[in-house]
């Protein structure tokens, strides 16, 4: 309903209605206007009629929706079920083209637009959870493991373009002048840390890790900087096609230092990959990749939208900051073929629905369910005879002994059930997340054999148990899982220690 449609509205019915409603429309377009010359988040957050106005309108400029549109080709768009059509708002073409998923698709005016507004306003978001300083955002229809692996294979594009005789940098426009090609590193140094799918992505990307195993202080378990900096000196600059550090991440292990490995890449000449899955809901973290792309090389950061933007599954937003923008681009175009916008859409609408101001509180409430949950886990630590882990250097996850347990069913020479099974009780409780780490597990991952594998370390000297004051926790929460897991923890001992420490009716102890 545009201003002609209103007035000639008013001969059907009082002018006075009409323009009320003319003015309430009036609003909601007041709202696109502004969000698409701002290409920021809009203080407040929308209505979801507003939302859902827009992204029919952005729907209804696709071919496929277009009024008497004929569509002879072989992927017009064509939905078979009504119900699906509408779960997309007929979104159907998806975006970008064959060579560039970020390219502008002709028949999808509206997805194209769609799709370069949500990177917007991810980059305004990521600005004010903490990371600044960006020089280029690409979110992408792929969770965090597929999108770490498109991440390298485009460095392994841009050696590709290399001439033999410049240094490897950022540039994408190199290797023109018809130069022998160089030999492609083939290694990716990898801070350690024990979750599968960063190294089965490097794995994908054909590249052989080289694991640096962290170093202990404390409880805490810390980067090996000089580690990584003897991998590169062994290995040779040349032969390495990046090093890959982790941000978020179970406790005991702590972030990456990012900025002493960024100094390290940016002195050696090699690219340098943050795997940030969900990092954006940490200041403290977003802090240190500030810092890290400004006093050294940071070629890509990649992190995922459902951990921090508590969307469902399926998308990563890829960052780097001013200084070298140029890989993002890259994997923009080394993505084959065009690309679902499902992951667009979700992003879009949460963060619509949030405006910055609630996307500010979100954060803060985060922060603050930190501190509370670490008490109540030490309240629940106390009653059960076990201890918080110190690690203060990890902002969003924490641990909690489980040596007693584990100590009392170790000195017994019975069948028994093991620590992890904790786990297992607190899963049946209706308790997820949690994770039960036990001593010596032995795992092997991409050809890869590791030793105490769950503990980021081959020998961790101790059991425990994980929990996290990830975004959107309540307190609630936290109070209700202390609760289960200390009934757990009581029922657990009552269940199966008392009954191992049981006489046996054969022994001497009986007569």
């Amino acid at each position: 309903m545009n201003k002609g449609n209103c007035d000639l509205a008013c001969g059907l019915i009082s002018r006075s209605y009409i323009m009320q409603g003319q003015q309430a429309l009036a609003k909601r377009q007041k709202q696109v206007k502004a969000l698409l010359s701002s290409r920021r988040l809009p203080e407040e957050g929308w209505d979801e009629q507003s939302i859902e106005m827009f992204i029919q309108d952005l729907s209804m400029m696709d071919s496929n929706n277009f009024v008497g549109n004929v569509g002879v080709g072989e992927r017009e768009a064509r939905v078979a079920c009504p119900l699906v059509a509408r779960r997309h708002y007929h979104l159907a073409h998806g975006i970008g083209r064959s060579g560039d998923v970020a390219a502008e698709q002709p028949k999808a005016a509206g997805s194209s637009l769609l799709a370069k507004i949500t990177s917007y306003l991810a980059q305004d978001a990521l600005d004010l959870a903490g990371m600044h300083d960006l020089g280029a955002v690409t979110v992408l229809p792929l969770a965090t493991g597929m999108s770490i692996t498109l991440t390298l294979l485009a460095i392994r594009q841009q050696y590709l373009a290399q001439p033999q005789d410049k240094a490897f940098s950022s540039s994408l426009d190199c290797g023109k002048s018809g130069l022998e090609k160089p030999n492609l590193p083939s290694y990716v140094i990898w801070s350690r840390i024990d979750q599968k799918t960063c190294l089965k992505s490097i794995d994908a990307a054909g590249f052989k890790p080289v694991v640096v195993e962290l170093l202990p202080e404390g409880d805490q378990l810390l980067t090996d900087v000089k580690g990584i900096q003897q991998k590169l000196e062994e290995l040779g600059p040349s032969n390495v096609a990046c090093v890959v550090t982790t941000t978020s991440c179970f406790a005991p292990r702590a972030p990456d230092d990012v900025v002493a490995v960024a100094k390290l890449c940016e002195a050696a000449g090699v690219a340098h990959v943050i795997n940030n899955a969900y990092g954006v809901q940490s200041s403290q973290i977003c802090a240190l990749i500030t810092a890290a792309w400004r006093k050294g090389r940071v070629d890509a950061v990649i992190q995922s939208t459902d951990k921090n933007f508590m969307v469902p599954v399926g998308g990563t937003i890829v960052v780097a900051g001013k200084r070298r923008p140029g890989l993002v681009e890259g994997v923009n175009k080394v993505y084959p073929g065009r690309a679902a916008v499902n992951a667009h859409v979700d992003l879009l609408m949460t963060l619509l629905h949030w405006g910055a101001r609630g996307w500010r509180q979100v954060l803060q409430g985060r922060e603050d369910v930190l501190p509370y949950l670490r008490e109540c886990l030490e309240k629940a630590a106390e009653t059960v005879g076990e201890r918080v882990l110190v690690t203060p250097n990890n902002p969003i996850s924490m641990a909690m002994t489980l040596n007693k347990l584990q100590q009392q069913v170790g000195d017994q020479k019975s069948t028994h059930r093991d620590a992890t099974f904790l786990g297992s009780m607190l899963w049946s409780r209706f308790i997820s997340g949690t994770r039960v780490v036990p001593k010596g597990k032995k795992q092997s991952v991409a050809g890869i054999d590791f030793l105490g594998y769950g503990s980021h370390a081959d020998d961790y000297p101790h059991v425990y148990l994980t929990a996290a004051a990830a975004i959107g926790t309540k307190r609630g929460e936290c109070l209700e899982f202390v609760d289960r897991l200390i009934r757990a923890y009581q029922e657990y001992e009552l269940k199966y220690l008392a009954r191992s420490v049981e006489p046996d009716a054969n022994s001497s102890e009986t007569h």
